[in-house]
């Protein structure tokens, strides 16, 4: 991969001094303008702009083999560093008050930008746990959403293999980009990868560590518009993550269960605080469509081309007011059950593209999702 080091470098300066995290990299930004001009600012300024010593001693004197480690790790053909000025830094994960300054992605990091859904819950779920977590993942997936998780044991690898069978997925990682954990998923994470993205913002080498997976919970819930929570006890951690999508603004919903199950009570816990009670996936894309507008008629950030889409699709008002792209692919569907990948040959468009058209045709409906990820046409 081509990195402009210097500008580079300076982030990761940064980033690594002691005592200097997102809210604190933001405030310098505000007072300094760049990265660069922090880290080439004097001692005595840096001090005034509230800086400790070892922070300031850091900022001088960097870990200059450190930063060549990373540099290293980027230059695989898989890697990618994304800092705040990159244009492929998620514009959604931006807009929380404390976005990570530095993203270390494997896989695609386009994929960052695509409207994504959240799917948390225990690493100890029942059998009926796993199975509605991967049946409401698979289902998603092929209705174009991307489905969004921590690549925990549990629920967390539920949601990323039930993803991968009829769509993408990225995970979130509480180490490091180039490792995985736990280890029993390192061949879940090779097929994330291969075709969705692995996501931190822990340097390369960075091992798991306790306080690393709240910070990771953040980022989980801020790249989605919203977090599904399949089974959960009332002190999960996945109930951070759907309090920190609260906080930012997303949608919360939950699967309820018995009440003689454990792993009920957090969901039936988050219903009762107002999130929403859901039992198939549809009910999932019904809601996020007018979210996806409202976003943008507020004037926040562009979710993705998918989002944009859904507003202009909604704005148009039904099927009579298609434009001529999305008419285009529905007279190539035909009324027969067709994959995504067949749509994409007759097509001639990209698979993002394709992706981004179903969600929104699937919105409007005009298509509806059928068995193996594949979708028909509903109507002339």
């Amino acid at each position: 991969m081509s990195l402009h080091s210097n500008a580079i470098a300076d982030w990761i300066v940064l980033i690594s001094a002691p005592g200097i995290g997102p809210r604190t990299v933001a405030r310098l930004l505000d007072r300094y303008g760049t990265p660069g001009a922090v880290v080439g600012a004097s001692r005595d300024d840096l001090s005034e702009a509230g800086l400790a010593p070892a922070a300031i001693a850091s900022l001088k004197q960097p870990d200059a083999a450190a930063i060549e480690r990373i540099f290293a790790w980027g230059a695989q053909p898989d890697a990618h560093i994304l800092t705040r000025a990159d244009t492929r830094y998620p514009a959604l994960l931006a807009e929380i008050p404390d976005a990570p300054p530095l993203l270390y992605v494997r896989g695609d990091p386009a994929l960052l930008s695509e409207p994504q859904i959240a799917v948390v819950g225990s690493r100890n779920p029942t059998p009926s746990g796993l199975e509605i977590t991967r049946d409401f993942a698979r289902r998603l997936a092929s209705d174009g959403l991307l489905i969004t998780s921590g690549l925990a044991t549990g629920v967390d690898g539920a949601a990323h293999a039930g993803a991968l069978e009829t769509g993408r997925t990225i995970a979130v990682l509480g180490t490091g980009p180039d490792l995985v954990y736990p280890a029993v998923h390192r061949e879940l994470a090779r097929r994330i990868a291969d075709g969705g993205a692995l996501v931190s913002e822990f340097p390369p080498g960075q091992g798991p560590s306790a306080r690393n997976f709240p910070r990771r919970n953040r980022i989980i819930s801020g790249l989605g518009v919203g977090v599904l929570v399949t089974e959960a006890a009332l002190k999960s951690g996945s109930l951070i993550t759907a309090r920190l999508a609260l906080e930012q603004g997303r949608e919360v919903f939950a699967v309820p269960g018995s009440i003689r199950n454990p792993l009920s009570r957090g969901c039936h816990a988050l219903i009762r605080d107002g999130a929403k009670l859901v039992e198939d996936p549809t009910e999932i894309i019904a809601e996020l469509a007018p979210m996806l507008h409202n976003l943008l008629a507020a004037g926040g950030p562009d979710v993705s081309p998918a989002a944009g889409a859904v507003s202009s699709a909604t704005d148009r008002g039904g099927a009579n007011a298609l434009d001529a792209d999305y008419r285009a692919l529905l007279d190539v569907m035909g009324f027969e059950p067709v994959a995504p990948d067949e749509l994409i040959l007759r097509s001639g468009r990209s698979a993002r593209e394709v992706s981004s058209m179903l969600l929104v045709l699937e919105l409007e409906g005009h298509v509806s999702s059928a068995p193996g990820g594949r979708f028909c046409r509903l109507g002339p």
